[in-house]
């Protein structure tokens, strides 16, 4: 179990996985396919749980859980299923689990939800970040103690982060909070 975790957060999210997800490392590697997934079950990474805080809707709960079911899927330019995922592609395919269909590209998806202080983060919320230092390019899905989970083009594979790493932290740009 997760520290901090409670025996009840451990049965919510072992109950909703699989459901929900995030990533991409460029602007490019988003692609701007308008598709809705089709629901795949996820690979579940063994013993892995998303919450260490206890907080997080049931919804971001779910969303975590199933982002880190996916964890060693394929990065594919464009892609949408566990065959292989963009950064917008993944959100959009485990939000979709859970029968929320949110909209392909990583500018929509930034427009989606209620914004998040930083420090308020939760499991299941959005994270979106600057590659150029300008322009968001890049999404990932928070998945609690400081880690997310994303599909960024570089080692090929849909893989967690945390945020506090230098590279991510000057790179934020903001979160936002789905909500059913």
């Amino acid at each position: 179990m997760t520290p901090g975790a409670g025996a009840s957060d451990t049965v919510v999210v072992r109950t909703l996985l699989p459901a929900l997800a995030v990533a991409c490392l460029f602007a490019s590697g988003c692609a701007s396919s308008r598709a809705i997934p089709r629901p795949y079950p996820g690979r579940a990474a063994a013993g892995e749980e998303p919450v260490g805080t206890g907080k997080g809707s049931s919804v971001g709960v779910s969303a975590a859980s199933a982002a880190l079911s996916l964890l060693g899927s394929p990065y594919r330019n464009g892609g949408t299923d566990p065959t292989g995922f963009d950064c917008s592609g993944l959100v959009q395919f485990v939000f979709g689990q859970s029968g929320l269909a949110l909209p392909r590209s990583v500018r929509e998806q930034m427009r989606l939800g209620i914004p998040v202080p930083a420090g308020e983060v939760e499991p299941g919320d959005l994270l979106f970040f600057a590659i150029d230092g300008r322009t968001v390019s890049h999404v990932a899905i928070a998945v609690g103690l400081d880690r997310f989970v994303h599909a960024p083009s570089t080692r090929g594979v849909v893989r967690e982060e945390r945020l506090s790493a230098d590279y991510w932290s000057r790179r934020f740009s903001g979160a936002r909070r789905i909500e059913n």
